[in-house]
């Protein structure tokens, strides 16, 4: 195997293991404080980033089914994180959006993600933080582009 094909290999481990470990610090999280599912509230971060959506674009742009759409909306709804209203050019359908609730929750939980990556990069200055970031982003389109996903794709851990 070539240098490049080992290093390419390490840098799939290594993703793997930073996706296991921020779904560790979420599970480890959602039980310190039960709640809403981890999933649901990726998806509501995933709506207060991208907007007002039908639960179908939602399911395209998450790589999921709507099923698991539909479940995720049914709990965000009950606990009045989402609005839900119908569709203007067709009432069958609805379209969903973050309530003022849903986003009080977002910022609680944003601060606590912000909190816990702010003690484990403490020693990054902003230029590493941001070289990370732009490699992540770049890696993340060519994979996109790879996979045929489209560009909005947010599957996987988002919060």
């Amino acid at each position: 195997m070539s240098s490049a094909e080992d290093v390419r290999l390490e840098l799939l481990r290594e993703l793997r293991s930073s996706a296991q470990l921020q779904h560790l610090w979420v599970m480890q999280a959602w039980e310190d404080e039960p709640g809403l599912h981890p999933a649901a509230g990726m998806l509501l971060s995933d709506l207060a980033k991208h907007g007002e959506a039908r639960p179908s674009e939602v399911a395209k742009r998450r790589l999921v089914d709507l099923s698991v759409i539909s479940r995720q909306i049914a709990q965000l709804q009950a606990a009045g994180l989402i609005d839900r209203r119908p569709a203007p050019e067709d009432g069958r359908a609805s379209l969903i959006s973050v309530s003022e609730k849903g986003q009080a929750e977002l910022t609680r939980w944003r601060s606590r993600y912000l909190e816990f990556f702010g003690k484990a990069l403490g020693g990054w200055d902003e230029q590493r933080l941001t070289e990370l970031m732009n490699g992540l982003a770049s890696l993340n389109a060519d994979l996109r582009a790879t996979l045929g996903a489209p560009d909005n794709c947010t599957a996987g851990m988002g919060k």
